[in-house]
Parts: C-alpha cells; sequence; structure tokens
C-alpha cells in the first residue's frame, strides 16, 4: 500500500480529527470512504470541495484501515509538491538528522508545530512524513508543516556561507540553559535515535548544545523530546 501510494503521490488520513483538520487545511483530497454516521454529519463541507464521497459499512472500514479501531473516516489525499531548493527564511530553521522512527517524526512535526515552525529540512533517509504512522502522530501538524528531503551537506554549506549558525544537539555539546544562543538565522540540527548526529553532518556543526542530565542514569533523552526542549529553549530567548 505505502508503495503505491509513494509513486502515486497521495497519502492516507484516517479518523474523525485528521480528516476535519485535512477538509480545514485546504488540502487536495482525491477521495473519502466513510460510514453513515461521518457522511449526515460531513456530507456538506465534502460537497463543497467536490470530492469523491463513498459510503461504507464499519466491517469495510476495517478492511481499508491501517488503525486497530478505525474511527469512522478513510480519506486519501494528494501530496503537495515540495521544492527542495525553495529554501526556509524563518529565524530557526529544524533540521533532522536520520531521523527513523515514524513516532519520532510524527512527534517532532507536531512540535514544530506548536513553535510555529513551518519548515523542517530532513536528510534523504529519513523516514517519510507520509509513512502513515507518521501521518497520524502529527495530530494534523501534517497539514500545516513543509517538510523538504535533500542532501544536507549543500543544505547546510550553502546555509553558512549566508551566516546561519549550526547548533547540534550532542551529548558533549555545551549546556543550553548556559549557553547564549543566537535567535536569528539559526539552525537546530536532531539527529538519529541510536547514533546521533552523522559525521558528515557533524562537521558542519558550530555550535554542539546539550541538555544536562540530573538524573545521570539515562544515556540520553528521546529525540522528539530532545526537540521540543530544544525549540522551546531557543523561542523562549
Amino acid at each position: 500500500m505505502q508503495k503505491v501510494c509513494d509513486l502515486d503521490g497521495v497519502f492516507v488520513v484516517e479518523g474523525v480529527k485528521m480528516c476535519d483538520e485535512a477538509l480545514q487545511s485546504g488540502a487536495t483530497i482525491r477521495a473519502i470512504c466513510a460510514t453513515h454516521p461521518w457522511i449526515e454529519a460531513h456530507a456538506d463541507a465534502a460537497q463543497q470541495q467536490e470530492v469523491p464521497l463513498f459510503e461504507i459499512t464499519d466491517a469495510e472500514l476495517e478492511r481499508i484501515s491501517n488503525q486497530k479501531t478505525p474511527n469512522q473516516v478513510w480519506m486519501l489525499l494528494s501530496r503537495p509538491t515540495s521544492d527542495e531548493h525553495q529554501l526556509p527564511t524563518a529565524p530557526l530553521t529544524l533540521v533532522l538528522d536520520k531521523i527513523q522512527d515514524p513516532g519520532n517524526m510524527g512527534t517532532i512535526m507536531r512540535t514544530a508545530d506548536w513553535f510555529g515552525i513551518r519548515t523542517i529540512v530532513c536528510s534523504r533517509d529519513t523516514v517519510s512524513c507520509y509513512n502513515p504512522k507518521v501521518v497520524q502522530s502529527t495530530m494534523g501538524a501534517i497539514f500545516r508543516t513543509r517538510v523538504i528531503y535533500t542532501d544536507l551537506d549543500a543544505f547546510l554549506a550553502q546555509r553558512r556561507q549566508e551566516g546561519y549558525t549550526v547548533y547540534g544537539a550532542l551529548l558533549e555539546g555545551d549546556n543550553v540553559y548556559q549557553t547564549t544562543l543566537v535567535t536569528d538565522k539559526a539552525i537546530l540540527v536532531i539527529g538519529n535515535e541510536s547514533q546521533g548526529i552523522t559525521a558528515a553532518v557533524r562537521d558542519y556543526i558550530d555550535r554542539p548544545v546539550m541538555i544536562p542530565n540530573r538524573g545521570g542514569s539515562c544515556e540520553s533523552l528521546n529525540a522528539s523530546v530532545a526537540t521540543a526542549i530544544l525549540c522551546s529553549e531557543f523561542l523562549r530567548r
């Protein structure tokens, strides 16, 4: 299913909340399959967008759903086109280096949305933002967050030439709470869940930062948790 979606440039959204977000976002919806209660409550919104709408039974929804407990509605949407050369211009840019876990990716997108970070730049081997588990865990942030997959080596080299400061989340970095942070033209790199930031990307880091381990027992923080703490600290300044 996922390979077919990749080839056709589409992705799936499921459940009442996510599908409500899709209707409100202005995204291009290819088709809606829903049970009678959802259609009864949302038919007008679907008709306004001239979306093909198919009424299905609960049993049919279970057969097409990726969810353990499907909730009334399944949608097929077009993926927005994303130009990897259209670089973000926000004061803080979030860069993900080889993030693999779909739950982490979705939560990071949701965190970026919370902090008003509208573009995330990813290495090409980062998990797809259209992976079904990623989509669901974004809780709607996928409709408000642009994700660019590109060569991080070229991206970071260009950004440094433009005067950006590159921060990296590293265990051997400076205490983020005691560091003066540049809050304009800043890039924050988050690395792989188990291996951290790759060697090639480390070469571009100007300012390694870390979140102090007060407990002293855990080896590292979850990537999405670390992202939330660091984004909060940057934007607090």
